[in-house]
Order: structure tokens, then C-alpha cells, then sequence
């Protein structure tokens, strides 16, 4: 059997996404450790075996995987959360002198990606569309920005949406310079147009093996209704009438339509080829007038691996076998599609 450990499984997040997939893949070939700082994590019961880790911040959080990794002989390492994801990059080689296969991405990429100025300049010296934008650092830069609505977020760190804002003028957009101390503490603020409206948002998952050749491409066609998939929605007052009757900023757990669609998944396939990505990429994004406006990227697996998993995608498994099994994979083959929705479950201890 193939040892697998899992960190960051608990809180919902794509570590749990990975964890999912994992069971649904067609085999019994996996024995999964599953590992987070939470001792009462209710996804230890979806394990062969248990651990307890630290977060990432700490100073014995290396030393204590490679301990868990030599006790149970591990052959494969999936991070669950972005802290790891940088923390595993940079000991890229210390952990795969161990033998163990770690299906992360370039640093470069990984660089690229988790800073979004440089990810939106990129795309646009690599030919891509991309919505416009600004990094300030101070509140006098403010006055430059005359291009509302606009979605203001932290400039580095990936997705999730976390501390993710719209602002639909000047006056909107000076209170939350002032909320959240615009200036202090070197917090810079990332302002991007926003474009596009909520039903035509995409989440894209384009999967290279680890030597840069192309898998295939899937998209889910976001449903943004109800308060489990919508962060922040106001209505739209700046007398844009092309972008709707409401602004959505979508929060991190993605549900909706489920398929290959190629206008979308074609585009997001370029540009995950021309930064270079090696392994797992998804791009968040929505279509306007034809053309996919990015407006993040995030170099690791999904939130939505397991739904991907659900009609045959099943991105941790295609790695694994093409890696460790030596399986020859079948380019762009044929997957499910269909429309896939998500609740919360509640788990009692007595």
C-alpha cells in the first residue's frame, strides 16, 4: 500500500479537499496518515492513522514531520494550508531526500502566485488579460483610483477570500483605508477593477505533472447564492449597469456546474503553461465578452478537489499514479459533469 500523510486536514480547507479525493479514488492502494495542529480535528475519523502537529509558525514544526514521516514510512506529502505550502517548497529538497514524492510547484511559481501584483504584471507582460489594478501603501495614494467599483484585499497571500472588500467609490474606499489601517505596520492594500458579473465566475483547475507536461483542464462554473458561497454582495450603485444589479465577492467554498468548458478552461491552460506550473494550479476568474479576466491564481490543490474528484478528476490520485505508479495518463481524457452542491455536516462527540 502506498503511505500517504495528509497535514492540515481540519477547518474545512483543501487539505480536507485532498483527504476526500483520496477516499473516492478507485483503489484500495492508499493508507492515509492524516495530521493537524487541532487534537480534535473530526476529519482524524476519515484515517487509518492520527497525528497531532503544530502550525506552521513553529520552530519544531519540521522536525516533528520528519519524525512522523520516518515512523510510518511515508511515500507521499499533501499540505493542507498555504503556510505549509511555502514551508514545504523551502525544504523541497530535505524532504525528498526522505523518498517522498511532494506534488508541490516550483518556488517560482509559488513566488509568482502568492503575490498578486507580480502575478497580475506577469500576466499582462505574458500577453494575458487582467483586470486593472494598484498597490498602495499609503492613503494619498488613493486619490489615482477613480476606476469603481474595485475589490480591495491583502497584496500578498493566496485565496479563501479572507479580508477581501468592495468599495463602490472614493468615499467607500477611504473608510476602508481608515478600518484597516492603511499605512501601518507596512499593510499595503491591493486594489483591483472589478469586472464581470456572478454568474459568470469560474474557478479552473489545469494539472501538469511534475515535469511540465499538461494533464487536463476542469472548470466549475461558480453558483454564488446563499450565504456558504457568497462572502460580501451589495448592490450596485456606480450606474455600471454590465455588471449587474449586485456586486459578489464569492467566498472560498465554490459549489455549482461542473464540466470541461473550453472557452474558459482553454484560456486558463495558456497561462498556467506559460508560468511554468508543475503540478496542481487553479485560477480563479470570470469570462467577459469572451475573454478570461484573472483575478487570482493559487499554485496548489483546490477547494474544490473532491467535487472534481466526484465526476473522475481526481487530481492528488492522477499524480500518484503517474509518479509512483509509472501509469501512462490519457491527455485531456474523458471526465463526468453535472451540477454539484455542498452543505455542512455536524459531528457529535458525547
Amino acid at each position: 500500500m502506498i503511505r500517504i500523510l495528509v497535514t492540515a486536514m481540519g477547518g474545512g480547507g483543501h487539505g480536507e479537499q485532498i483527504l476526500k479525493a483520496l477516499r473516492l479514488a478507485k483503489n484500495e492502494r492508499y493508507w492515509i496518515v492524516g495530521a493537524d495542529a487541532n487534537p480534535a480535528c473530526p476529519q482524524f475519523d476519515m484515517v487509518h492513522e492520527r497525528a497531532v502537529l503544530p502550525l506552521a509558525s513553529s520552530p519544531t514544526y519540521m522536525d516533528e514531520l520528519f519524525a512522523l514521516i520516518a515512523r510510518h514510512r511515508i511515500q507521499v506529502l499533501f499540505h493542507g494550508c498555504e503556510p505549509e505550502l511555502r514551508l514545504f517548497a523551502r525544504h523541497r529538497r530535505e524532504i525528498e531526500e526522505q523518498g517522498v514524492f511532494l506534488p508541490v510547484n516550483p518556488t517560482a511559481v509559488i513566488d509568482l502566485c502568492m503575490d498578486k501584483e507580480k502575478t497580475n504584471r506577469r500576466l499582462l507582460e505574458l500577453g494575458f488579460s487582467a483586470p486593472r489594478f494598484a498597490v498602495v501603501d499609503a492613503t494619498s495614494d488613493l486619490a489615482a483610483i477613480d476606476w469603481f467599483p474595485v475589490v480591495v484585499k491583502p497584496s500578498l497571500g493566496g485565496g479563501g477570500s479572507s479580508n477581501v472588500y468592495i468599495a463602490r467609490n472614493a468615499h467607500e474606499l477611504d473608510g476602508l483605508a481608515q478600518f484597516l489601517n492603511l499605512g501601518a505596520n507596512d499593510i499595503k492594500f491591493f486594489i483591483q477593477e472589478y469586472v464581470g458579473t456572478p454568474d459568470a465566475e469560474y474557478t479552473v483547475g489545469v494539472l501538469h505533472d511534475m515535469e511540465g507536461e499538461y494533464i487536463n483542464a476542469i472548470a466549475v462554473k461558480r453558483s454564488l447564492t446563499g450565504q456558504l458561497s457568497i462572502r460580501t454582495s451589495v448592490a450596485n450603485t456606480t450606474g455600471r449597469a454590465e455588471l449587474g444589479p449586485r456586486l459578489v465577492i464569492s467566498s472560498g467554498i465554490s459549489q455549482g456546474e461542473i464540466d470541461r468548458f473550453p472557452i474558459v478552461s482553454d484560456q486558463c491552460r495558456a497561462i498556467a503553461m506559460a508560468i511554468g506550473a508543475r503540478g496542481p494550479l487553479n485560477i480563479q476568474c470570470r469570462l467577459v465578452r469572451g475573454v478570461v479576466q484573472v483575478f487570482e491564481i493559487n499554485p496548489r490543490f483546490s477547494g474544490t478537489t473532491s467535487l472534481r474528484a466526484m465526476v473522475g478528476y481526481n487530481e492528488p490520485d492522477l499524480l500518484i499514479r503517474r509518479h509512483l505508479l509509472q501509469e501512462k495518463l490519457d491527455v485531456g481524457f474523458a471526465y463526468g459533469k453535472g451540477l454539484i452542491l455542498r452543505n455542512l455536516t455536524e459531528h457529535y462527540y458525547g
